[in-house]
């Protein structure tokens, strides 16, 4: 539409898609009609394991957003990642300055994860886990890490990040030769999957977005 000429900024005619625009200020129209901003949208998704955190797929796998063809919102970003082997809470939504203090690095905003491992764990090893490793020039640890139950070959663990490296978790427990059978986000800050089920997505509360904020 900009290339075509039918947009308009402060009345002029613009024909290049990446002109610096103050929306703030800036009067826009498309075909000789003003637009707006698009209103806010913030949505929680239960995501599924074997989805991909993309809007599309060279190789034609199930993207999150087959999830929220029926949302009937704006075109929405994630805020963060999961990915295609994990699963649980995924945010999605159109408010960049929202997703970018969240996904701060700075903001040091909890994560928690439950997680099921191919081993039984000892105090020793939920100890190590807090202490971290240098892995690929990063040092990866948890900032907490605690037992939740166990079977008689395997074990589900709590752990909490308050930083976000690329599969943080699986390269931790890689190191002390454990292996991940699922891992499952359940929560960002204070906003919990709760009992919102798999595939499954729903708006967030006003109360939520503030709450996300901290």
């Amino acid at each position: 539409m900009i290339r075509a000429g039918r947009v308009r900024v402060d009345g002029r005619v613009v024909l290049d898609p990446e002109a610096p625009t103050d929306m703030r200020s800036a009067r826009i129209a498309v075909d000789g009609s003003a637009v707006g901003g698009a209103e806010k949208v913030y949505v929680m998704l239960n995501k599924p394991r074997g989805y991909i955190t993309t809007t599309s797929d060279e190789r034609g796998r199930d993207t999150v957003y087959t999830l929220l063809q029926n949302a009937q919102a704006p075109w929405l970003a994630p805020v963060g990642r999961l990915d295609k082997a994990s699963e649980g809470l995924l945010l999605f939504s159109n408010d960049s300055a929202w997703a970018a203090r969240l996904t701060d690095p700075t903001s040091h905003l909890d994560k928690t994860y439950h997680v099921q491992i191919d081993a039984l764990p000892d105090a020793g090893l939920l100890h190590r886990l807090q202490s971290g490793v240098d892995d690929r020039g990063e040092h990866l640890c948890a900032k907490s890490a605690r037992e939740l139950r166990r079977g008689d070959k395997n074990a589900w663990l709590e752990i909490v990040l308050d930083e976000g490296r690329n599969r943080q978790i699986r390269r931790l427990l890689a190191a002390f030769d454990i292996g991940v059978l699922r891992l499952v986000r359940v929560a960002i800050g204070p906003l919990a999957l709760g009992k919102l089920a798999k595939g499954e997505w729903r708006m967030l509360s006003a109360q939520e977005v503030e709450q996300a904020k901290g």
